[in-house]
């Protein structure tokens, strides 16, 4: 009979919660003290468990339960968080999956080997690099474009992870640790509104946007105020406002997300006409044909609106990843566990990037499941989910795991 107990997983969030968060949120950003607490906890509670326990070369801790297969089923998510961050974002993940562990655990030995991973920096949050561990492990980890990063205090990247034995130049050793992984679960909360707005608990995950960042610089003429008639404008603010409403039409006629984050004005006063704007873009889909439409046509926009204001403008990207697509079986299996875990099942696209999809990536089958965000929110202390989504996720990890290990036995 199965020992599975999702109050548990409850209980240990809220706990975790106490130790490491305070009135303003959740504080465990990567590669502090804060941090440390957490993974010493997280090792506590898998001391009665019959697990191997090692830390990778890129900071990655995994729980290693011996089946009687060499092949292996992969449990992940991280610890880590952003400053003032959410109880559940990236913790739920790693809680939950110690409790399948424990559960199976429970029957004796598996088929199949199980390993459950809290992969190190998810957030960036220090150093403005996301996925660290898991693009490690990966091979997408480039250490050169990490070497001279700081954080806010100056402290180097490769001085603050050093004190947490890892060597930036040995981070991509951690790839051994897919040599045998058939299979990858993740369970996350959504943050973001959709389940919510659907009345639904949970849902099934397809896979993570492409992302398209862009910087765009406008130049025209900065002059005075006062003395410069409508008509002999050249204003760069001008491009740049019509393109930051023009992107939002983008979106909605493809289906996909875009975002002007900032807008810097140069001279930036009050009696000049602005003569530079910079602004980001952000774009994503799921579909790689429907995200290089979605630049295309904004990039075609951008130059509509340059000739009209008498302005220049020049693009140059910032950052890109394709649009990674998760496993059709595995999505089958997790459509099935949400629908005996909670009746009804909703399949979605997830706008952020996890560590799912560094290991997707790097050709392990992998899934997500997503359960309900209150209000929507996320990265931040309001974030919350209703206690009996939380069990019913849990539930539904465990299903999905079960299902996944059958699948596995018979490859």
């Amino acid at each position: 009979m199965s020992t599975l107990n999702p109050q548990r997983t409850v209980d240990e969030l809220k706990e975790l919660r106490r130790l490491t968060g305070n009135e303003d949120g959740a504080q465990r950003v990567a590669f502090t003290d804060v941090w440390q607490r957490a993974l010493d906890w997280y090792k506590e509670t898998l001391a009665d468990l019959p697990v191997e326990i090692e830390t990778d070369e890129a900071g990655n801790l995994w729980a290693t339960l011996r089946g009687e297969s060499e092949k292996e089923l992969l449990i992940g998510g991280h610890l880590d968080s952003v400053p003032n961050g959410g109880w559940l974002d990236g913790c739920l993940n790693v809680i939950a999956g110690v409790e399948v562990l424990r559960r199976i655990a429970s029957e004796g030995k598996p088929p199949i080997t199980i390993r459950l991973v809290n992969w190190a920096d998810e957030e960036g949050a220090r150093f403005g690099r996301s996925l660290f561990g898991s693009s490690a492990v990966s091979g997408y980890l480039n250490p050169d474009e990490l070497r001279n990063l700081t954080d806010k205090d100056g402290i180097k990247l490769v001085d603050a992870i050093a004190k947490y034995g890892v060597d930036l130049d040995r981070a991509k050793e951690a790839g051994k640790q897919l040599k045998n992984a058939k299979a990858y679960l993740e369970l996350h909360i959504e943050q973001g509104p959709v389940l919510e707005s659907l009345d639904l608990p949970l849902g099934v995950v397809l896979g993570t946007f492409g992302v398209e960042r862009h910087a765009i610089r406008f130049v025209g003429q900065a002059a005075h105020s006062g003395s410069t008639p409508m008509d002999k404008r050249r204003d760069a603010l001008g491009a740049a406002a019509k393109l930051a409403l023009e992107i939002r039409e983008i979106a909605k006629r493809n289906g996909g997300v875009c975002t002007v984050g900032r807008v810097e004005t140069k001279p930036g006063i009050v009696t000049a006409v602005v003569g530079q704007c910079d602004m980001t873009l952000d774009q994503r889909h799921l579909d790689a044909a429907a995200l290089a439409k979605m630049l295309q046509e904004a990039k075609d926009a951008s130059e509509r609106f340059a000739a009209e204001e008498k302005v220049t403008v020049e693009w140059n990207k910032i950052w890109e990843i394709n649009p990674i697509l998760f496993d059709p079986q595995l999505i089958e299996f997790a459509d099935e566990a949400i629908k005996e875990a909670s009746g009804s099942s909703y399949r979605l696209p997830s706008g952020p990037l996890h560590d799912a999809a560094e290991v997707a990536r790097a050709g392990v089958p992998t899934i997500m499941l997503f359960v309900q965000s209150l209000y929507g929110i996320s990265h931040n202390k309001i974030e919350d989910t209703k206690e009996e989504h939380i069990l019913m996720s849990v539930d539904a990890l465990d299903r999905l795991a079960s299902k996944t290990i059958k699948w596995i036995q018979g490859q």
